[in-house]
């Protein structure tokens, strides 16, 4: 009869160095992602340039008012009233409601104050005017 012989049996080793490697993969695929899934849904519009401003992360009701002056709720034109009904609904349902609106460097001035005395009143006073910074601050 044949006799074999006896091997050892060892554990496979687990190699480390790929494994950190596809971590740091996936660490990064997801940093990406979130920032892109964190950006405003927004018309663009050339907004004026500010040297001090501060940097707002998320808005819940962005308002923007275009050059002709359409206005427009997230990336969806609105008319006036009824961008005024969804700001009053909003804040009734939470109190610390704030409304950010863009509005073109060439919108005429008495247009946004127009808005602003809209929503005012509507009851809302957590209004914000948002800006680029400028190049050189």
């Amino acid at each position: 009869m044949i006799q074999l012989k006896k091997r050892d049996r060892k554990a496979p080793e687990l190699m480390l160095s790929p494994m950190i490697d596809m971590v740091f993969l996936l660490l990064v695929f997801f940093m990406v992602s979130t920032m892109y899934m964190s950006e405003l849904r927004t018309i663009p519009v050339k907004l004026p340039a500010a040297s001090d401003t501060q940097p707002q992360n998320a808005a819940m009701f962005s308002v923007t008012i275009k050059e002709e002056g359409s206005y427009w709720l997230q990336d969806q034109p609105i008319m006036e009233a009824e961008l005024l009904a969804k700001a009053r609904e909003e804040l009734q349902r939470d109190e610390k409601f704030a409304v950010v609106i863009r509005a073109d460097e060439e919108v005429p001035y008495r247009a946004v104050i127009h808005l602003l005395d809209s929503f005012k009143k509507a009851g809302i006073s957590r209004v914000g005017l948002a800006t680029e910074k400028e190049a050189g601050s």
